[in-house]
């Protein structure tokens, strides 16, 4: 969905169109944690970085 991966902290939204805050890069940059953007509630991950659509990237370093 995005030519930009998503990275820590990064608001996307998701192939379910969920809306996320990706909280950590797992497994050598192979896995994205992923938690509702109001906190709490579970979390879940995704092993597809092109299927996470950035809305508002972090600010805080390069995406990569």
């Amino acid at each position: 969905m995005s030519t930009e991966h998503a990275w820590v902290g990064d608001r996307v939204r998701d192939g379910d169109g969920r809306r996320a805050i990706v909280t950590d890069v797992r497994a050598g940059g192979t896995v994205w944690v992923l938690r509702p953007p109001p906190g709490g509630g579970f979390c879940w991950e995704t092993d597809d970085p092109e299927s996470l659509q950035v809305l508002a990237p972090s600010g805080g370093g390069d995406n990569q």
